[in-house]
């Protein structure tokens, strides 16, 4: 099986060495647990080698993304001509343009006239909230199903970043959990009344076996790393 890896030490593994290409994965969790930033350094990492990606901001304009991902070490230079950034903004102008076209719509022109001049393999949409707010999604678990369908058609691994609510068990609004054929859960643990761990699970993953246990994610010169959660004292 052809599989994307994540280049995330630990998390390979875990995945039984990769993601399958062409899933459709959703990274979801409560606010403060880095998804976005574990997103972009995969498609990063990718880049560095040669995999082209297109990371969508729709919370954010270009420059203040890279600037964000540049405190983190990730230089947008060192991945000129293999990492696009489209962010909010740039998909408005078309929208702009446009007659009587919703924005998830005129996204998915974005995206395609890009997979045609820029062949990129991995895309990120971050994040699904942002979407149905500015899309203005009337059918929304309808609005979903067509855009987990259309990503399927890119011939591209899919990244879609999601929020969990504290008290929620459900990792998405609409359906998004039965869509995604991969599910990568973030979340904080205190482990004293000062000390907290971010910890990462994969929940699920089609036609591949993998782990489905806890484990603790670290972060630390540049680079994010999965380790086995260790006994910690409260």
């Amino acid at each position: 099986m052809n599989r994307i890896k994540t280049y995330v030490e630990g998390l390979d593994e875990i995945l039984n060495g990769g993601i399958p290409k062409g899933s459709v994965v959703l990274v979801t969790g409560t606010t403060g647990n880095m998804k976005s930033a574990l997103t972009y350094s995969i498609l990063y990492e990718n880049a560095l080698r040669g995999k082209k990606g297109v990371y969508v901001a729709l919370q954010q304009n270009e420059k203040n993304l890279s600037q964000q991902m540049k405190n983190f070490g990730w230089k947008k230079e060192k991945v000129k001509g293999d990492l696009y950034i489209l962010d909010r903004y740039k998909i408005q102008e078309g929208l702009e343009r446009a007659y009587r076209k919703r924005f998830m719509d005129i996204l998915l022109e974005h995206l395609l006239l890009l997979k045609q001049s820029f062949n990129y393999e991995i895309v990120a949409v971050d994040c699904l909230s942002a979407m149905e707010t500015v899309s203005d999604f009337r059918k929304p678990r309808t609005d979903v199903f067509k855009f987990f369908d259309w990503l399927r058609k890119l011939d591209a691994t899919s990244f879609l970043v999601s929020e969990m609510s504290q008290d929620s068990s459900s990792y998405a609004r609409y359906d998004e959990e039965f869509l995604a054929d991969l599910i990568l859960h973030m979340k904080m643990e205190a482990i004293s009344d000062v000390k907290n761990r971010r910890r990462i699970r994969c929940v699920k993953m089609r036609t591949s076996k993998h782990s489905r246990d806890w484990h603790t994610l670290l972060f630390s010169d540049e680079k994010f790393r999965v380790t086995e959660v260790i006994s910690e004292t409260r």
